[in-house]
């Protein structure tokens, strides 16, 4: 399993989304553009000291992480504009996690890549949840689903 960043536009978010790959030990992969500089002092206060256990990965497009990064997972793209509802869904180990851009989610050409999507249920009041938050939710419904959680002591 492996959490997909595409174009993040926020330090803080993809710091703690960073963070939160190091601690459930799954590989984290940025595609360009970034919203920010990796030596952003946000990105890197919010991933605490423990940038030197996170595997990441940063890639020029889409495209390219699909050629060479993916190594066959399947796509699980996330969305607030539809998809299975995310305790429905049924996760596989080689699942990566792909999460859109904080102002406007996954573009459609990359939505089109894969027909599994999640969402994440809230309140029709609320339009979305924070992007480090979403990874969150998202990661541990995967890895409890898949007993990749009994694997961490």
């Amino acid at each position: 399993m492996q959490i997909v960043l595409f174009e993040p536009e926020i330090p803080p978010n993809t710091g703690n989304v960073a963070r939160l790959s190091a601690a459930f030990g799954l590989p984290l992969h940025l595609v360009e553009p970034l919203g920010f500089s990796l030596e952003d002092r946000y990105l890197r206060r919010a991933g605490l000291d423990y940038w030197p256990h996170v595997r990441l990965k940063v890639w020029p497009s889409f495209d390219e992480y699909l050629d060479k990064g993916r190594d066959g997972h399947r796509l699980v793209m996330t969305s607030s504009r539809g998809g299975e509802p995310l305790q429905r869904f049924a996760f596989t180990r080689e699942d990566a996690l792909v999460f859109g851009p904080e102002t406007r989610g996954l573009p459609e050409n990359v939505l089109e890549k894969s027909d599994a999507r999640v969402r994440i249920a809230i309140h029709d009041s609320v339009r979305s949840i924070n992007l480090s938050s979403a990874a969150a939710v998202v990661a541990y419904q995967a890895m409890a689903g898949t007993g990749l959680l009994d694997l961490i002591s």
